[in-house]
């Protein structure tokens, strides 16, 4: 599935593109349903209760458990689901467990039903219309499922910070496994931003430990403050649409109060080709035994 004249120009001007129906409802439920399989199989009792955390103020996780989720499948927990530990008890969800996890990642394309649709033909037509990169690689495959009433926000970002190349070529495949709405945390995008943001900072491993913020070399950071920028658009979306995210656009979404998952199923490609470095420094890591795989 190649995309028409109108398609690019439309990512071309606002630096995300909605694609509706990309999978069939069928294909849809085989993946929702893999990854309520995939919550159910969750055991807190062996976890380390590790909670992804995205808070606007810089505040990242960064154990080993996530460090080295490269070439797995881990369950990270949304930090609304766990009473901390005290000096008298150890942390321990205070919801059930399959409605514990903000997201399965960060190999989800080692299992078979998300591999399948991850490395598909109809996913390589697609980012080769795009014409963004000479050799695409896949990273960063996960479920994120923004759990009802405690689904956290995720703050105003691009997705360069976080998969950084130099130069930058990330691009997100990101696709609605249920109704996406304002009610239960749809994205968000301020388009045409993907023009000015500059990826001036990345998410890399910390010398000591964890993860943090590097200033990038001779790129001048950005002053504005995206968030108060007029502009924003939501991106309300039904189940099996795919939504391109270029690397540099700026976007969002809310919390989740309602009583409804918002489950997405989301991986990254980035440019593995000559004059595309990503290095060491970067928190996610390919292993010898899981390099990142061609998309084409």
């Amino acid at each position: 599935m190649a995309l028409t004249s109108a398609q690019l120009a439309q990512w071309e001007e606002d630096g995300y593109l909605i694609l509706p129906g990309f999978f069939s409802p069928s294909e849809t439920t085989e993946m929702l349903e893999r990854a309520c399989t995939l919550l159910a199989s969750f055991d807190p009792t062996t976890h380390p209760m590790t909670r992804f955390t995205t808070s606007a103020d810089g505040d990242h996780v960064g154990d080993e458990y996530f460090l080295s989720s490269g070439d797995k499948i881990r369950f990270f927990l949304e930090p609304g689901a766990v009473t901390p530990a005290t000096a008298e008890a150890p942390a321990k969800l205070n919801v059930p467990a399959e409605r514990s996890v903000n997201k399965i990642g960060h190999a989800l394309l080692i299992d078979p039903v998300f591999g399948k649709y991850t490395l598909s033909e109809r996913v390589r037509d697609v980012a080769k219309s795009l014409g963004t990169h000479k050799s695409a690689r896949v990273l960063q495959s996960m479920v994120i499922c923004k759990q009802p009433r405690i689904g956290g926000q995720v703050p105003c970002h691009n997705d360069s910070t976080f998969l950084y190349t130099d130069p930058p070529s990330a691009v997100g495949c990101w696709i609605a496994l249920e109704d996406c709405t304002p009610a239960n945390g749809c994205l968000s995008f301020l388009p045409g931003s993907h023009k000015t943001a500059r990826v001036s900072s990345r998410f890399v491993r910390a010398p000591g430990g964890g993860t943090t913020f590097e200033d990038v070399p001779s790129v001048q950071k950005n002053e504005e403050d995206w968030d108060n920028l007029p502009g924003w658009k939501e991106a309300p979306c039904t189940a099996g649409t795919m939504v391109l995210i270029h690397g540099s656009v700026m976007h969002r979404s809310p919390p989740n109060p309602s009583d409804k998952t918002r489950m997405i199923y989301t991986f990254h490609m980035i440019d593995g080709g000559e004059g595309f470095t990503y290095d060491e420094k970067n928190w996610l890591q390919p292993t010898p035994e899981m390099p990142f795989p061609k998309l084409f």
